[in-house]
């Protein structure tokens, strides 16, 4: 069977810890270079963009799904076993004996490999953390978190306005500080 004929499958490299972008970015500058993206189709390191709020302040990071591993699309030969196995940073394929095995079309299902990165919202706030308002008709007014909306975009905090009645008002999350006493 010729080489063109084969399909491309998916293979997990490990490497040295805080190199995978490294390997990722010289794996494809050397894919371009001689011209064998019809062998190495793609290269991959997953992950996650953490949204998080504090004090306010809405922050995004990216976070590494599987730190310390990169994943190939290629098809295997000599030739491209010898690349990846020798480009800066790589410490190998995964499998015994670092022989390269291919996932499974579950595995590569199960660890999201191809689908784009996942947003994943975070906040250091948590209720019954007491909170000021910084903005709007209410702002500097104390109140405690009672509950958050499932994607972390609002908050529900009780205030005890109008003659110390409870009171649950809905605001943005950004529209919240600490209350630090």
């Amino acid at each position: 069977m010729s080489e063109s004929a084969k399909k491309a499958l998916w293979y997990v490299v490990h490497t040295y810890s805080g190199y995978e972008n490294k390997v990722k970015t010289n794996l494809e500058k050397i894919v371009e270079n001689r011209g064998i993206a019809h062998l190495i189709q793609e290269v991959k390191v997953p992950v996650e963009i953490i949204k998080e709020t504090k004090d306010g302040v809405a922050k995004e990071s990216e976070e590494k799904i599987f730190p310390s591993y990169v994943f190939v699309k290629m098809i295997l030969s000599d030739e491209t076993w010898h690349i990846v196995r020798n480009i800066t940073g790589s410490a190998g394929f995964v499998g015994p004996e670092g022989k390269a095995v291919p996932l499974t079309p579950k595995e590569v299902e199960d660890l999201g490999i191809e689908e784009e990165a996942k947003t994943v919202l975070s906040t250091s706030f948590k209720v019954g953390d007491s909170v000021i308002i910084k903005d709007g008709p209410m702002q500097g007014i104390v109140g405690t978190i009672s509950e958050f909306s499932s994607d972390l975009k609002k908050v529900t905090v009780i205030t005890f306005s109008f003659g110390q009645r409870p009171v649950p008002v809905e605001l943005d999350i950004e529209s919240i500080v600490e209350d630090k006493k």
